[in-house]
């Protein structure tokens, strides 16, 4: 079901948490940020296909593989965010979405306007991080 969402529209606490405009609010940043990566993806792949002339100087050769390297790590970055995104999308439609998958909590308004694809409330977040500090420091 499409809500209208006005353009200046910001989600508020006003309001009954994730109530369908804020859904629908959050479903349109995800779709746009995912649409921004695919984008940018086309752009570097078209940029990555016209660079792939031979560079007769080795430093060039090497300097163009480098940066090939550094792109390609990008982007397998940005097509596992893709996959966030996607789930992100899959948990408004199934009514999860918003709310810490430990705890059940509202993730909170803030956060998931900063951070669309958030699964955990900060406080979930922050005991996940200090666990894996102790484990890793072990």
């Amino acid at each position: 079901m499409a809500v209208d969402v006005a353009i200046d529209y910001r989600p508020s606490d006003d309001e009954p948490f994730m109530n369908d405009k804020q859904k629908e609010y959050f479903r349109a940043k995800l779709l746009a940020w995912k649409e921004d990566i695919l984008k940018e993806s086309k752009e570097t792949l078209a940029a990555l296909q016209e660079e792939s002339q031979n560079h007769p100087d080795l430093a060039d050769r090497a300097s163009s593989e480098t940066d090939r390297a550094i792109e390609l790590r990008a982007r397998d970055r940005q097509r596992k965010l893709i996959s966030k995104i996607d789930a992100a999308l899959a948990r408004i439609e199934d009514g999860s979405y918003g709310y810490c998958e430990d705890t059940g909590e509202p993730i909170g308004l803030k956060r998931l306007d900063a951070r669309p694809i958030a699964t955990l409330s900060i406080e979930a977040q922050e005991a996940h991080e200090r666990r894996e500090k102790i484990y890793r420091d072990d």
